[in-house]
């Protein structure tokens, strides 16, 4: 039996512009996805994937050869497309390691996620790193090849603190940063009640013209601010700095101002804009108060999300 895991992912700030080379903060999560592997002969590879509550939400067969689909009977009603998907990253791994399960009599590999699928902390990248470290190939590499983005989730997997990320093709620049805030007991993460498409946010990221080095420049150094915060009223400036300056380039309003314009916190959006987490700022009694009272009742504190 061969076993892996790999680590969820926040992206904390540069989102969108970390596409383009811009220096971001990322947080790995103590949220993730395990995958284990056990030997079989019945010349097939039968693949099933398990959510947090332990309900096989993806069941399907492929040819141990070519990795073609045998057959699918997955609950949900995209199975179809989730088994091409899977099919394209086998193929594609053993395209860059071409002793990927050769000679290999069959397997059944069982997938388990430890968060809700729908909470965006990387189910499709925790899924492209532990085939990579299986099939011992770059995972930035397969995940270029296969789903594309910028990376800083593979980065996040493989690691076990924070880090600061720089999109580089398919080595990019990692870098492991002293983030042990003194005020982590006043960070809260909210979700939004909606998952996002992130590959819609890149698209419509990639519609704006616009000089992109300027900003490049500037969110750099509002990631640096981040890191170098003292003060949960320095962090809180900055986090305000970072959505007003993004939401002048993406033209859309900030998070809070669209729905939280009361709230005494500072609110920030994660990753692709408009669903999935918000980080946000304040007592444990000043945040829950406000957030359940409008029905946001997934709120994860900064010690209970961010692995340290």
């Amino acid at each position: 039996m061969q076993q892996f895991y790999s680590n969820g992912k926040l992206l904390i700030s540069g989102e969108y512009l970390v596409l383009d080379g811009a220096v971001s903060l990322a947080l790995p999560t103590k949220y993730g996805q395990s995958l284990e592997v056990n030997d079989t002969i019945t010349n097939t590879i039968c693949w099933k994937s398990y959510t947090v509550d332990k309900e096989c939400w993806f069941n399907a067969e492929f040819k141990i050869d070519d990795f073609g689909i045998i057959n699918n009977s997955s609950i949900k009603n995209d199975g179809d497309k989730i088994a091409k998907t899977l099919q394209e990253i086998l193929t594609t791994a053993r395209l860059l390691n071409h002793n990927f399960l050769k000679n290999c009599k069959g397997l059944e590999v069982n997938t388990a996620l430890s968060f809700p699928n729908q909470w965006g902390l990387g189910t499709s990248s925790t899924l492209i790193n532990n085939i990579a470290t299986w099939a011992n190939v770059n995972a930035f590499e397969l995940l270029e090849k296969s789903f594309g983005g910028s990376g800083y989730d593979i980065a996040c997997a493989q690691n076990n603190h924070a880090i600061t990320y720089q999109r580089n093709g398919i080595h990019p620049v990692v870098k492991q940063v002293d983030f042990n805030l003194s005020f982590k007991n006043e960070l809260f993460f909210v979700y939004l009640n909606q998952k996002q498409d992130s590959k819609e946010g890149i698209k419509m990221y990639r519609s704006l013209a616009f000089d992109k080095q300027q900003y490049i420049d500037e969110v750099n150094g509002l990631t640096n601010k981040m890191i170098a915060s003292k003060n949960i009223e320095e962090f809180a400036e900055v986090l305000t700095a970072h959505e007003t300056f993004l939401g002048n380039i993406l033209r859309v309003k900030p998070v809070k101002e669209k729905l939280f314009s009361d709230f005494t916190g500072a609110v920030k959006s994660l990753g692709a804009w408009g669903g999935d987490f918000v980080l946000v700022t304040g007592t444990e009694k000043e945040v829950k108060d406000y957030f359940l009272n409008k029905n946001y009742s997934t709120i994860i504190s900064y010690n209970d999300m961010i692995l340290s």
